[in-house]
């Protein structure tokens, strides 16, 4: 067993120290890595434009660095005893796999038809040729992208939003695991029915690369680091020399993964401020949505804060690759589709962020952890 499963949580330990610089000012940082990346995505386009090319089965190389580095210092802090003990809790599991798949596919497809389909539909006129030649209206095709997002549950920047709401990252990571599973075998079936194709074409590179890149490197590289120093220094020294040294990484590393986002997409902003806007605002509803649906049922039935945060956050979250390499297959990498999965991808962040400190502010609702 992990030596570190004796001792208190070593994040409670350093709790005290406050707050580092990077996280007191979270949101000011946020705003400006924003307006940064679309000043950058505009000033030097060539470069946002390599960056955004070097991608391996639609999965960025340069957001897969940061991602590692993201969840690195995530993973080294996971006492792995308490991964083990969460897998035999299943109300937190059963929740995330409730809201994940048999409510969150179906309100985005209503809440996108609503918006998309009637309210902005004239402001939304026009169509677009999609990859196999055929004609489609582009409020449709808006819709289609907002439902892949939808189907398409978060595999790993949920770690991050678990880890800054010091939710139960034991939970977190099983989550994730079984997720990621369920995917596999839902993701077609589900697409195929919501958008009515009859042979929804799935991305397994972009799902399996995704996920060994995002969350399994992270996940080895933190486990035999915690594991050889707590063997070789021991618990004081990993808690009193090592952590103090992660402490920013992963903040750091989120706010280059703004730069880089809104850099690569920052001209799609300029250029359709009006259609992202008609396409931000149900993606947003419908992130509220399932986030409140989610945290209020944790309340119901009893879920410490630690679990019911994670069991909200992972359900307001979305895979954006497996989303944007399912848009760019079936309708095309210039479609409304894949315009609808870029939008979902500039919101998540600062959305998700949002949702955090909402996490933070109502950890009192619930019951502490036992």
């Amino acid at each position: 067993m992990d030596k570190g499963s004796k001792d208190a949580n070593p994040e409670e330990k350093t709790a005290g120290r406050g707050l580092s610089f990077f996280e007191r000012y979270l949101s000011l940082w946020v705003i400006l890595c924003i307006v940064a990346g679309i000043i950058l995505g505009r000033v030097a386009p060539g470069v946002a434009t390599a960056l955004d090319q070097m991608a391996v089965y639609q999965v960025s190389v340069p957001i897969a660095i940061c991602l590692f580095f993201m969840m690195y210092p995530i993973m080294v802090k996971i006492d792995f005893a308490e991964v083990v003990k969460a897998g035999k809790t299943p109300k937190p599991v059963a929740l995330t796999l409730f809201v994940n798949w048999c409510v969150k596919p179906f309100t985005m497809y209503l809440i996108a038809s609503f918006f998309l389909g009637s309210l902005f539909a004239p402001d939304l006129a026009g169509t677009e040729i999609i990859k196999d030649g055929r004609q489609v209206e582009l409020f449709r095709s808006y819709i289609a992208g907002a439902i892949l997002l939808g189907i398409a549950p978060c595999t790993a920047m949920v770690l991050v939003w678990s880890h800054l709401a010091k939710a139960n990252m034991g939970h977190t990571l099983v989550m994730v695991a079984i997720n990621s599973l369920t995917m596999l075998f839902l993701y077609a079936p589900l697409g195929g029915y919501l958008l009515g194709v009859n042979a929804l074409p799935i991305p397994w590179q972009t799902i399996v690369l995704s996920v060994v890149v995002y969350v399994g490197l992270p996940l080895v590289a933190g486990y035999f680091t915690r594991k050889w120093i707590i063997e070789n220094k021991g618990m004081e020294y990993f808690e009193e020399n090592f952590l103090p040294h992660l402490g920013t990484v992963s903040i750091m590393a989120l706010l280059v993964t703004l730069v880089l986002l809104f850099s690569f997409k920052g001209d799609v902003i300029l250029k359709h401020p009006s259609t992202i806007f008609y396409i931000a605002v149900p993606l947003f509803i419908q992130t509220i949505l399932i986030f409140v649906l989610g945290y209020g049922i944790a309340k119901l039935i009893g879920l410490s804060y630690e679990n019911a945060a994670p069991s909200a956050l992972i359900g307001a979250s979305n895979h954006f690759e497996v989303a944007i390499a399912t848009a760019t297959m079936l309708f095309g990498l210039r479609s409304g589709a894949a315009l609808a999965t870029v939008v979902g991808v500039l919101i998540e962040v600062p959305v998700m962020l949002m949702l955090v400190v909402v996490c933070l502010r109502t950890r009192d609702w619930f019951p502490a952890e036992g």
